[in-house]
Order: C-alpha cells, then structure tokens, then sequence
C-alpha cells in the first residue's frame, strides 16, 4: 500500500486541474477577429448587387442599428451558424435592428441555393468575388468567415467579431427594455441541513386563492444565490406567472454552516427542506428544479430522490466530474490523496475542502439517483466548457427518456459567451405549462 500511495502521489502531481476553469482564457476573436475594424471606427459606406442584379447601398440603413454579416454558402462554419443568424433576425428585427448579409459566394445559383435553404429573410448582397478578391473584405478587414458586426444608429461600430453568441449578447443588451414585473421579491430565513438558509422568493401577481408553479434555483460549488444567470431566469419567470425561490447552500454566503462541513449528500438534504417548505405554501401548485454546476447535481439527485413530487428539471452545466476528481484526488486544481484525505484541502477564497466532502464525493451514485427521475428534463451545456465537459451533461440526456439537450458551442462554465441565451433557453423550458 505505501508503494502505491507513493506512485499515487507522483500521478498526482502530473495529474491535470479538471475543474479549473482558467482566468483570461481567449475566445476565437484573439485569433480571427484582429483586422475587423474596431469600436467607434465609421462603418464604410458600400454599393452591391443582391441576387436578382438590384443595387442595395448600406447607406440607406442609417438611423438603425445595422447587423451585417460576413458569409458564404461554401463555407462549413457559416452553414453551421446560420439558423443562430436567423433566429437573431427573427428576434431583433422587430425590435428595429436591420440585418444585411454580405456572401463571398462566386456563383448565383450557389448562393440563392444558399440562402434558400437557410430561409435567410434579410437583404443579401455580394461582389460575386473570389472571398480575397473581394474589395469588401479589405474594406472591412474580413479574413475569416463568418464575422459580423454591430454598427449603431450613427454609422459607427459597436462590435466586430467571428462569434455570433457574442453578437446576441450586444443586441440583447442594446435593445432591452427593462419593465416592472408584477409581483413580489421577499428575503426569508428557513432551516437547512447544517442551521438555517437565506433565501430568496420572487412571486407573481396572483389572484387571491390562485397557485403558480415554484422553481427552486440551486448555486455551484462555492457559489450564491446571487447573480445575473439566476437574475435573468427568475425575472424571467416572474413575469410569466412563475414563482422562484434560490437560496445559499449551507456553508455558503448569507447562510449558516461552515463551508468546510459541506457536502453534496447535505446539500441533498438543504434542498429537500426548501422542497418541503415551498410545498406548503398555499399558492405553489407543482415544485421545479434548476440547477448550475454543482447545484445541477445536487438538482438531479433531488429529483431522483423526490421523483414525481418534482415536475420540471433544468441542469445547466452539471458537475458530475465532481465525483471523478474527488477519486482522481483533485478538486478545483487542489491535489490530495484520495484514499486518506486530510482534514481538509485549501481551496481558493481562503475556502477550505473538507474530508466528508472529499469521502462522499468518491462514491457518490449521482446518475444512478438522477435516474430515478423519469419527468421531463432539460439540459444546457458548452462544449467550450473547461470545468465540466459537456460529456457530463450528454450522460444526463442518455439517462433521462425524452431529456432536452442544448450544446451550446463555445459557451463556457458560466456561459459568459451570452448568458442571455443560457438564461433564456432554462426559462422556457420552466415556462411550459
């Protein structure tokens, strides 16, 4: 046994942080988006044919907020995003914002063939060029396709960038109009596992002896109930009729506990109290669940364990790697020996992983609980995702009859890529009646 605890140890120092996901990491723009024109620059002026020979100026855009996207119907990486582009259209042009695509196809036929089988609805224009020939590529600094831009009511640049969810993000943020949501927010104390929980209630406006539905929002690992992923699915759902409650794990932000005493079992347990605590309220008519990273695990087992008491699930991101590191003995980039852990590993923020943590999470059934849910379930990924690969979330789709899955290209663990698109995708699933 020492022998191999010494070979264990020198694994584990090559051994590679999983779960770390990385600050600074680069998106593809650091690569393919450095010649676009910048911020703030004037959008040139341009005069080119659509596909039945008319002549369309970008000029006569101005006053809008203007998209103009870079494509060709030979080019994978344009057929791959184009249902993204059309859907934004779909989205944003009721909201003012006018689309204009610019294709380095070569041949007519190609291209309408193109935009026919996309059912691209917004003008199309091209030099009909080879794509380095073209004298709108050095006038817009194009060399990789497909790029975009935002430009704004005045002709100037907001965003240029090979990255549609990017794009999304900026409009969204542009065109949002923020309106009072009927209902109420309320700040609550209830018992949890290890003491009591700080939680969070938004409610709709309800008639008097009318229910809604309750969606319960579950944090990762060292997380809170805080934060724009949770805001936007909340208000979200508020508006829509829906109630929600999210709370700090034990250990975690406002609550009681020690985060060393935390583990994924208890935190079972803390959301089970929550479970029962909306349950009795007079107005909850069904109970969701929705969790991120770590709290998607905790979401699932919950549901396993509830079974039909729970409706509806969402896991975005879901840390099921959690029980892979605990028995690779590395946790968030903090290596231990996972046979005989210590009292407790230092983690980041001066946190500190403790040994039941460390025990558990070696053996935890996390899919052989979650398979005991059979409602309906929805699972959002990113395949860009250096925390927990999205493999994790595609098991989840493979246990559950009938799960909805969403691999969300390049998103990362927080889907700071667009988390309006992440936010968006979980709300509606929760929203079906």
């Amino acid at each position: 046994m020492k022998q191999f605890r010494i070979l264990l140890s020198l694994l584990l120092l090559l051994a590679i942080p999983v779960m770390a996901q990385f600050p600074g990491q680069t998106d593809a723009d650091a690569k393919y988006a450095t010649d676009l024109l910048k911020k703030g620059a004037v959008a040139p002026d341009f005069k080119l044919k659509t596909p039945d020979g008319n002549m369309f100026k970008l000029s006569k855009l101005k006053g809008k907020y203007i998209v103009i996207d870079f494509w060709a119907s030979w080019c994978p990486d344009c057929r791959k995003d184009a249902p993204n582009i059309v859907r934004m259209y779909n989205e944003f042009h009721s909201r003012g914002v006018e689309f204009v695509g610019v294709s380095f196809d070569t041949d007519v036929t190609a291209w309408t063939k193109g935009i026919a089988k996309y059912g691209i609805p917004y003008t199309q224009v091209s030099e009909l060029k080879k794509f380095h020939d073209t004298d709108i590529s050095k006038t817009y600094g194009v060399k990789w396709i497909p790029s975009m831009y935002l430009i704004d009511k005045q002709g100037k640049v907001v965003l240029g960038t090979v990255l549609s969810d990017k794009l999304e993000k900026t409009l969204t943020e542009l065109t949002a109009k923020k309106a009072p949501i009927a209902g109420n927010k309320e700040n609550i104390t209830l018992q949890g596992s290890k003491g009591k929980l700080a939680a969070i209630i938004q409610k709709p406006e309800i008639k008097d002896g009318a229910r809604c539905p309750m969606a319960i929002l579950l944090h990762g690992f060292g997380g809170t109930k805080e934060g724009q992923l949770f805001d936007l699915i909340c208000d979200s759902l508020q508006a829509n009729g829906i109630a929600s409650i999210r709370f700090d794990f034990n250990g975690h932000g406002a609550s009681e506990g020690e985060f060393q005493d935390m583990t994924v079992p208890n935190e079972v347990e803390d959301a089970k109290k929550v479970y029962e605590y909306v349950s009795a309220l007079p107005y909850v008519s069904s109970v969701m669940l929705a969790g991120h990273s770590q709290g998607g695990v905790v979401a699932s087992m919950t549901a396993g364990e509830l079974g039909s008491k729970i409706s509806r699930v969402v896991l975005l991101a879901p840390a099921a790697v959690l029980r892979d590191d605990a028995i690779r003995g590395n946790t968030m980039g903090a290596m231990y020996d996972p046979l005989d852990p210590p009292e407790y590993v230092p983690l980041f923020g001066n946190h500190k992983l403790g040994r039941n943590y460390i025990k558990t999470a070696f053996s935890l059934p996390i899919y052989e609980t979650a398979a005991k849910y059979q409602g309906a379930a929805c699972v959002i990924h990113g395949t860009g995702d250096r925390v927990v690969p999205y493999t994790y979330g595609e098991r989840y789709h493979d246990i559950w009859p009938g799960c909805e899955l969403f691999i969300l290209d390049g998103f990362d663990h927080g889907f700071s890529q667009n988390v309006y698109r992440a936010a968006d995708l979980a709300s509606k699933f929760l929203e079906v009646k």
